[in-house]
């Protein structure tokens, strides 16, 4: 809501982030699926499984605002200021890493994201 411009680019997903949002294990299966079929299939190239597995380890980074919300009492105050600064930073760095990640492939080339790369490199054989 803080940001209306992405509003616009996210309405053509808000079927299937409803469909995700109304199952409370979408995530888990998501996870495991992709983590499964995916990352762990020697038949899909290293360039795939290794963009993939950066996907699972963004989606798992995902957790750590919920995390920092039920820390920290938000009712107000400085608490609600640090979450909300908090789930903003989040968010940029999400779509900064989308960004990168969409050119480098139109590119060609192999993005490594900040953070993400050298744990999505451990996973991948």
């Amino acid at each position: 809501m803080q940001f209306p411009a992405t509003q616009a680019l996210l309405q053509p997903f808000l079927p299937l982030l409803g469909f995700y949002k109304t199952y409370p294990f979408a995530s888990v299966v998501a996870f495991f699926t992709l983590y499964l079929v995916v990352v762990r299939n020697p038949n899909f190239s290293r360039y795939v499984r290794f963009n993939t597995m950066q996907a699972v380890v963004l989606d798992v980074l995902l957790i750590i605002p919920s995390l920092i919300e039920h820390t920290i009492p938000a009712d107000g105050g400085i608490g609600y200021d640090v979450l909300v600064s908090f789930y903003n930073t989040v968010f940029l760095y999400l779509v900064a890493c989308f960004v990168f990640g969409f050119s480098s492939c139109l590119l060609g080339k192999t993005p490594r994201l900040p953070l993400v790369a050298d744990a999505a490199d451990a996973q991948v054989f």
